[in-house]
């Protein structure tokens, strides 16, 4: 049998069979999904799987002979709910996704079983570059992150799923909503010297946390831009 596997996808197979090409013997028990994933593709970033140019299902029994082409899924990829869990590898990411307003849960204390479980309850996508993780089978839905720091990181997920986007909304810390408060109503949560300066503020329904336009103000603003400019509907580099 042989595997032929999209440009999008070659990063996840070994070196030597980057070309794209891999030929598996069959055994007559395993699914193509498992065929697949043996390769070392999750599941989760298969779109299409065609065999003998026919389209099947990841059920499917493959033969000897058989020529398994394997395309990566498709962008932006519809979801019931535009809802999210991170691993605890992605916690820069998720505070890039709450600040342009992308409902994103988070925690850094989580184990594998327990984030599954979460995401399941939740109706949320579990977003890991834990390949093991997304090869579980009680997993609802699961998202593989490309890229090595959070601001490719954060435009992958974007690119993926296209989720709307309500910057300044969301407490980066605890993914609460945030809502406009006077300046009285926070005075005595401030330091003197933002006291003096600042007179716009924002609160967390949630956790009470209080934001303002300060000092790094510039810095986040670029990645809101960044995030809220067209997009090419070009895939991210391929890191792992």
């Amino acid at each position: 049998m042989e595997l032929r596997f999209g440009a999008e996808l070659r990063f996840f197979l070994a070196p030597a069979n980057r070309a794209g090409t891999v030929r598996m013997a069959t055994d007559g028990a395993s699914s193509l999904g498992h065929v697949v994933e043996s390769a070392g593709v999750p599941l989760t970033e298969v779109g299409t799987l065609h065999v003998n140019d026919r389209p099947e299902r990841p059920s499917y029994q493959p033969r000897p002979g058989n020529l398994v082409r394997v395309e990566a899924v498709s962008r932006p990829q519809p979801l019931p709910a535009p809802m999210f869990l991170l691993d605890v590898h992605l916690g820069a990411l998720a505070r890039r996704m709450r600040l342009v307003g992308v409902d994103t849960a988070y925690s850094n204390r989580l184990g594998d079983d327990a984030l599954i479980d979460l995401a399941n309850s939740a109706g949320r996508v579990l977003l890991t570059k834990d390949r093991g993780l997304l090869r579980r089978r009680k997993l609802w839905l699961g998202a593989y992150v490309r890229g090595a720091r959070a601001d490719e990181q954060l435009a992958d997920v974007l690119d993926r799923f296209a989720p709307p986007l309500a910057p300044w909304t969301r407490c980066v810390a605890c993914n609460g909503p945030l809502a406009r408060v006077t300046k009285g109503e926070v005075e005595a949560q401030l330091l003197p010297g933002t006291r003096r300066t600042y007179d716009d503020f924002c609160r967390c329904a949630s956790c009470g946390r209080v934001y303002w336009r300060g000092a790094h103000s510039r810095r986040l603003a670029a990645i809101v831009a960044a995030a809220t400019r067209p997009r090419g509907g070009t895939h991210p580099s391929a890191t792992a």
